[in-house]
């Protein structure tokens, strides 16, 4: 039986596409990003109060405004969770505050994310970029989800070249089976609209061979058909 073939994403359906992802991928791992940022917290939190609460008092209160922005966060009180709720400071005030520790370059990272969700990707950008990769299973799943939130917002800029490396950064990240596929499969679209058949099949076959029982791998055997 003939594998059924499907059109070549144009580039304005490849940006729509990226753009409706990454909204769905929030709304249904929402609970998981705020987990996983706690999970990462109370890993770092040690170590930063080990190395700074003697010489900084202050580091035990940025360890609380965290929480609360985090708190703030998994409420989806974007505005809150960025500029603080009036008792605790919020992701923007502790980037500024310790941005050079590992609770700074978090901030960093989901305040870019509360301003995707608030439309605002000039500064999604700018925060994404301030994050520093931390080591760690869970913190690897955010590695990757920085660097493909930072292709999502290149591609709807219109790069797809540049959005291209970036997937690619985001699925070397971590070979985990929640980000790898979905990022794989946004580089093969974003490849395939460039017009690079074969990286694109390449990024559809992984998806296929590694991660078949991925939801992006439902719909794998016709877009590889689809280039054939």
């Amino acid at each position: 039986m003939a594998t059924n073939k499907i059109q070549e994403p144009t580039y304005e359906e490849v940006v729509t596409e990226t753009v409706g992802k990454t909204e769905k991928f929030f709304e249904k791992n929402q609970k998981l990003i705020t987990i996983l940022l706690v999970a990462i917290i109370v890993v770092i939190g040690g170590y930063f109060a080990n190395k700074y609460l003697i010489a900084q008092p202050k580091a035990e209160k940025a360890s609380a405004e965290m929480f609360a922005a985090i708190q703030h966060f998994g409420t989806e009180e974007w505005q809150i969770a960025l500029d603080g709720d009036g008792n605790y400071a919020g992701f923007l005030e502790i980037v500024d505050n310790y941005g050079s520790t590992p609770q700074g370059s978090l901030a960093a990272h989901y305040a870019g994310i509360c301003y995707i969700k608030l439309g605002d990707k000039e500064n999604a950008l700018k925060y994404l970029a301030k994050y520093d990769a931390a080591s760690g299973a869970p913190a690897e799943i955010v590695n990757a989800q920085n660097i493909g939130l930072q292709a999502d917002i290149i591609a709807d800029g219109g790069d797809l070249a540049k959005a291209a490396e970036l997937y690619r950064k985001a699925v070397a990240e971590s070979a985990n089976s929640l980000t790898a596929p979905f990022y794989l499969k946004k580089l093969g679209q974003v490849e395939a609209a460039l017009g690079n058949k074969e990286a694109a099949l390449a990024a559809y076959q992984r998806i296929a061979d590694e991660y078949f029982t991925s939801l992006e791998a439902r719909d794998i055997d016709a877009l590889i058909g689809g280039l054939k």
